[in-house]
């Protein structure tokens, strides 16, 4: 899969979130950057280090005009327990048949303990006010993530 061209639209997507309610990409246009990431499953030891390092990160995303949005096959419900474990503060998008992680490019073949499979590559998309992508995050870490993604937001001058 490859992943779309930076400078380029972002591909749309309207996808249900935590409760059920529908997220549109178009509705962030004109108002603030968005940080898209996909990881692979809510509740795992690293998705969850991912998350809280976001969660931890609100306030100072919350001044670079920057929204998180976190992605996943998770079904709706899987998300409103993670973030009611976790406490988390942050909206999280529910893409069961992985049809936006596709357009992406964040969904291919994966290795793991010998087995191959198809499943969510963590990948991180920085998307400005007006919509183009400005960054892609190929290779995450997920205890720095947050970090690395207040960073880039800078740089970027965003």
């Amino acid at each position: 899969m490859a992943f779309p061209k930076t400078g380029n639209m972002a591909p749309a997507f309207s996808l249900p979130d935590q409760d059920g309610s529908t997220v549109k990409l178009s509705q962030f246009k004109g108002k603030q950057n968005v940080v898209l990431y996909f990881y692979p499953r809510a509740m795992t030891p690293g998705c969850t280090v991912q998350a809280c390092g976001i969660r931890d990160s609100k306030k100072a995303l919350a001044k670079l005009d920057t929204v998180v949005l976190g992605v996943s096959p998770d079904p709706v419900a899987k998300l409103g327990k993670f973030i009611e474990k976790q406490q988390l503060n942050f909206t999280l998008l529910s893409d069961e048949d992985h049809a936006v992680t596709e357009k992406y490019g964040a969904w291919d073949l994966k290795k793991f303990m010998g087995r191959e499979f198809m499943g969510v590559l963590r990948t991180t998309f920085i998307i400005g006010k007006d919509g183009r992508l400005k960054h892609v995050m190929a290779k995450v870490n997920t205890k720095t993530h947050h970090d690395d993604v207040i960073a880039l937001v800078k740089d970027l001058g965003l």
